[in-house]
């Protein structure tokens, strides 16, 4: 059967487009593989936020022209923000490609996959040349293993009309596009239908959206989507300070299915730096928002992004930065040395050496790291709920899986199979062990809904010497 490979490289935002091109090849008539080198089309989902996701996935063309140098009859085709930005110059820079895609293109991809299919023999024979071809790495995605199922990226908003002096997403996401509330119901009542316990509304700046026509705002998609049959649990990314209201703490506080997990990204603490990002907040703002937040959510993680070394950031701003976050204890943050992106204010400014950025940095993780830990270490001795991922990537005797903090949690799977984690994909997991990354323990129950009764379980080993 013809099939397609499926690489993403990025958020969320493409984790659902990526989805959404699986269901397209599926209604085509494709198989989804894992294997690239298996495959009669293979598709990357490009990012272009850091610099190195685009090097990485200029290197990863690179890689598959192998594949079609093998056998010519392979379909590779690149989709995503890097292809929207670089659209007019990469099939020059890479000719063996057989599609460029960009962000606004991709029922145009879906079209071209159906076109496609008739010119694959169901019965794929691959090319002798192709079976020499050494591994080609890499991580497959929208691949319908076992657990799959369980969780849905449902996109809700696309672009962004901020223009953040270092952010790329405006320039090849566009502007503000919100989905019709029906079409997004509609979406979210197939996953669940499809056997999904949580769904993440995704957007780059979610909690702008604003419905077309009726004028709903997000705090509506929440409560209609939280009122959909069949329902676990329910989350959200990314948010903007700018658009955190008073009546969406509220909902967030009312709505009993929403993880407790709040991200909200601050990038800095500098007043002078969040001025020079456009980012549309003082550091008081963002202490009010979070004032706020805590009053309707006292019990909720808190988790950001930040960025070190912006351009005219001095160890004054930087310190800024360190005292914030010292004072949030942030549960979580995803952190990164500033990266210059073409087309964007920021990318013409003076940069910091990189050295400076990298100490920064590691000064930064340690402050963040603390914080981390003591939000682990207060899950020590206690049973958590939490929804399976699959094998630990370490040691596939063992279970991973997310609380609905979005901690990871380690376990022995003991006795578990697959058959018994697809009937029952919520975990009641003992923790032992707090570090950095997560959390270790061992399974006491399973069950089939986050508020159902568990199915008992000992699936504790004899001798666990490996975390």
């Amino acid at each position: 059967m013809a099939s397609i490979y499926i690489e993403t490289f990025g958020c969320q935002m493409n984790e659902a487009d990526s989805q959404y091109i699986a269901d397209r090849a599926a209604a085509s008539g494709y198989e989804v593989t894992a294997n690239a080198a298996e495959a009669s089309v293979v598709v990357l989902n490009t990012c272009t936020v850091r610099d190195n996701a685009e090097r990485r996935a200029y290197g990863r063309m690179a890689h598959f022209k192998a594949l079609k140098n093998a056998d010519p009859s392979l379909k590779l085709v690149v989709c995503g923000c890097l292809a929207e930005q670089d659209k007019d110059t990469m099939r020059a820079a890479v000719p063996f490609l057989d599609g460029v895609f960009g962000t606004r293109d991709l029922a145009r991809l879906g079209d071209a996959l159906a076109s496609w299919r008739p010119s694959f023999d169901d019965d794929l024979s691959l090319a002798d040349e192709r079976l020499l071809i050494e591994p080609m790495g890499g991580r497959a995605d929208c691949v319908g293993d076992a657990y799959a199922h369980v969780r849905a990226f449902v996109n809700v908003q696309r672009g962004c009309s901020y223009y953040c002096t270092y952010c790329i997403v405006p320039h090849v996401r566009g502007r503000f596009d919100n989905r019709a509330l029906g079409e997004i119901l509609t979406e979210c009542r197939a996953a669940l239908a499809r056997g999904a316990r949580e769904l993440t509304l995704v957007g780059q700046t979610v909690n702008a959206y604003r419905e077309p026509a009726g004028g709903a705002d997000f705090s509506d998609l929440l409560e209609a989507v939280h009122a959909l049959e069949g329902l676990d649990r329910l989350t959200f990314l990314t948010s903007h300070p700018k658009d955190y209201t008073a009546k969406l703490a509220r909902t967030m506080g009312a709505l009993e299915k929403l993880n407790p997990r709040f991200h909200l990204p601050v990038q800095c603490g500098s007043d002078r730096i969040l001025r020079r990002m456009n980012r549309k907040y003082t550091v008081a703002d963002y202490r009010a928002k979070i004032a706020t937040f805590r009053s309707h959510c006292p019990d909720w993680a808190l988790t950001t992004d930040l960025i070190v070394a912006f351009p005219g950031e001095d160890e004054d701003d930087f310190a800024a930065t360190l005292a914030l976050c010292e004072e949030m204890a942030f549960a979580q943050a995803f952190m990164f040395v500033y990266s210059p992106r073409r087309g964007t204010p920021a990318a013409h400014w003076e940069q910091l050496p990189p050295a400076l950025g990298g100490e920064r940095l590691r000064r930064l993780a340690e402050t963040i790291d603390r914080g981390v830990r003591a939000w682990h270490r207060a899950k020590l001795g206690r049973t958590v709920r939490a929804l399976v991922v699959g094998p630990s990537r370490k040691d596939r005797s063992k279970l991973a899986a997310k609380t609905t903090d979005n901690v990871t949690v380690i376990a022995p799977a003991g006795p578990l199979g697959e058959a018994d984690l697809k009937a029952r994909p919520w975990l009641d997991v003992r923790v032992d062990e707090a570090f950095t990354w997560g959390c270790t323990g061992h399974i006491t129950g399973v069950a089939e809904r986050y508020d159902g009764v568990a199915v008992p379980v000992d699936a504790r080993p004899t001798v666990d010497l490996i975390a």
